[in-house]
């Protein structure tokens, strides 16, 4: 039994990594860590590739120590974790696919973000020029007497993202759901690479628009931990009020989709009346509804003043007055109850498994969140509770979103107590070194691995958390009839873009 001390003792940390160190490992460590996976004695918080090694982010979860073991791949081929732990799946793919690297003895090769219209192979590693040559995308079979197939997308009815699923389907009860993504791939890495910090950031608040702030924060706490660079107290409080005002209007969005997703659109209109209010308070505060490159590194862009503050006072007010009702009226809704209650479940193991984060997770009985059991400044001088349920299915998925409003809008409030006054950003100069940041986002942690050389990116990976909450999509709606499955997809929410980096 490896576990995490046995994986990392011993070794001396590679390079100046911060706040988490860095090792690297040999070939039987690396095989160890699949075992280790496996047998749930660490968590894989990512896995990512570079020019000549692959990385993997672990966890320990009872002593909550982080890690990064990298492991050399001087001619290209590395051992699957894969193999031992299926959420290693996806990312190693993208690894193929990216860096044309080999992933030895991986259960399933087939391409994951490459849909053969690049003009660039391994784009990443060592790139080749190649013709767009489109191929049928070989979907796993599903055998039994009477099954069906339901293609749906990637161009859907409403305005979202595109994604493929393909169902298997005897009657109306789906047998099983197989996703495609990478369909909104933009290259983010690759336009990070040699870029300026400034750039970066703008990039990074880029990934998945709905995340812009904790992307950037993410980014800034990377770059801040590789340059040894302290932000301002003030804009640490701004960067916490500018993320839960985002997670604030995110739910709200969430809640009343939800809703309509089973046919109740009473409550999209009134929860899309409280997320515009946010939206505007976050405009009249910061100068952008999304607060868009408003978090950058060593600060933040934009001081809150005091018609803002006054501003978000009435905002507290008056969704306080209007939220309990809908949450009653949620409640009290039979015909409602009978679409989200016991719909779309996902196993407390499973969650386990993909060490799933978020309202995921959280309905699933997996207590986490960054800020807690991360703790960033400044939520260890805040109080608030983690919200946990057991059940697992779409009504815990939504009861997980209206506790956590609730802790928002607390949190809101003890910010406009206790925001410090001073300065909001600070010099970011030139420098090199690594770094780790990782922020709770609304869907759960995100990652970001940020090296720099003479002040500019070599490499960042940003690994958002629907990279583990996709497959569990897949494993929630089986059983399940096809009618539900808008319900059980939007209770996840995943996000198309951050994914598809």
């Amino acid at each position: 039994m490896a576990g995490f001390s046995g994986l990392t003792a011993g070794r001396e940390a590679s390079g100046t990594q911060r706040p988490w160190p860095r090792f690297e490992v040999d070939a039987a460590t690396w095989e160890a860590l699949g075992v280790a996976l496996d047998a749930g004695e660490v968590c894989l918080l990512a896995l990512w590739g570079d020019s000549a090694s692959v990385h993997a982010a672990i966890r320990d979860e009872d002593k909550r120590d982080i890690a990064v073991l990298t492991l050399a791949c001087p001619d290209g081929v590395f051992a699957s974790l894969g193999r031992h732990h299926p959420p290693a799946l996806r990312s190693e793919r993208a690894i193929q696919d990216l860096f044309g690297f080999t992933a030895a003895g991986l259960p399933d090769a087939r391409p994951w973000l490459d849909h053969d219209r690049w003009t660039v192979g391994s784009p990443l590693g060592t790139a080749q020029a190649k013709p767009p040559m489109p191929r049928p995308y070989a979907f796993l079979a599903a055998q039994g007497e009477g099954l069906h197939q339901i293609p749906v997308g990637p161009v859907h009815a409403g305005v979202i993202e595109p994604g493929h699923f393909r169902f298997n389907a005897s009657g109306e009860a789906v047998v099983r759901l197989e996703e495609r993504l990478g369909y909104t791939h933009k290259g983010v890495e690759k336009l990070m690479a040699g870029a300026a910090l400034d750039k970066a950031a703008q990039l990074a608040g880029r990934v998945s628009g709905d995340s812009t702030v904790a992307y950037a924060l993410a980014f800034a706490q990377s770059v801040e931990a590789a340059l040894g660079v302290e932000p301002p107290v003030r804009a640490v409080w701004l960067r916490a009020l500018m993320a839960e005002l985002e997670r604030l209007a995110n739910h709200f969005g969430d809640i009343g989709a939800i809703c309509n997703d089973a046919a109740f659109a009473l409550m999209l209109a009134h929860c899309g009346v409280l997320r515009e209010r946010v939206l505007r308070a976050a405009m009249t505060c910061f100068g952008h509804r999304l607060m868009m490159d408003r978090v950058v590194p060593g600060g933040v862009a934009a001081d809150l003043s005091p018609e803002g503050r006054a501003c978000l006072r009435t905002l507290l007010d008056d969704v306080r007055k209007a939220f309990p009702p809908l949450i009653r009226l949620y409640d009290d809704t039979t015909s409602l109850q009978d679409r989200t209650v016991g719909t779309g479940i996902v196993s407390k193991a499973l969650a386990r498994q993909f060490a799933v984060g978020g309202y995921v997770g959280r309905a699933s009985g997996r207590n986490f969140d960054v800020r807690r059991d991360h703790s960033y400044a400044p939520y260890g001088d805040l109080r608030f509770e983690v919200p946990v349920f057991g059940e697992g299915d779409v009504n815990a998925r939504v009861w997980v979103r209206i506790r956590e409003v609730e802790q928002s809008l607390s949190l809101v409030e003890q910010i406009l107590g206790s925001l410090p006054e001073g300065d909001i950003r600070v010099a970011v100069e030139g420098g090199s070194g690594e770094g780790l940041g990782l922020v709770e986002g609304f869907r759960g942690d995100i990652l970001a691995w940020t090296a720099i050389e003479d002040g500019l990116v070599r490499r960042c990976h940003l690994r958002d958390p629907s990279w583990f909450q996709w497959p569990l999509l897949e494993a929630a709606i089986e059983g399940n009839i096809v009618a539900d499955f808008p319900l059980c997809n939007k209770s996840f929410n995943c996000s198309y873009s951050g994914h598809d980096l």
